[in-house]
């Protein structure tokens, strides 16, 4: 069984910054395309960023792209996402995803592809 975990959310002040992290545990990482996504509150789901699993893919949504990095460590099993230039539309609950059989090279930003998900960890960005 898959498991992921996420951490480094918290409160910053707009124009600051933050990193997030997903420990993944019981799978092979090296494999798996892996997803971040944001949920705000009365909003639906979206798709903020992935990489692929040979980490030469990358994805972002166009609402954080130049502010966000999304990076991957094989000897830990983790993905980050740095999240630079916050502002207060950033704040949501973050979820990290993983993809297990990915298709190709390419970073799905399609929810339905990613088939494990963490608890989320939620990020507040203060105007």
């Amino acid at each position: 069984q898959v498991q992921l975990v996420e951490s480094g959310g918290g409160l910053v002040q707009a124009g600051g910054s933050l990193r997030l992290s997903c420990a993944v545990s019981g799978g092979t990482f090296s494999r798996y395309t892996m997803g971040w996504f944001r949920q705000a509150p009365g909003k639906e789901r979206e798709f903020v960023a992935a990489i692929s699993w040979s980490g030469t893919d990358t994805n972002y949504a166009h609402s954080v792209k130049l502010r966000f990095i999304i990076s991957r460590d094989y000897l830990k099993n983790t993905v980050y996402l740095r999240m630079n230039s916050l502002k207060s539309e950033d704040t949501a609950v973050y979820y990290c995803a993983a993809d297990t059989a990915p298709i190709g090279v390419m970073a799905s930003s399609i929810q339905s592809r990613y088939d494990y998900w963490g608890q989320g960890t939620q990020v507040t960005v203060s105007s």
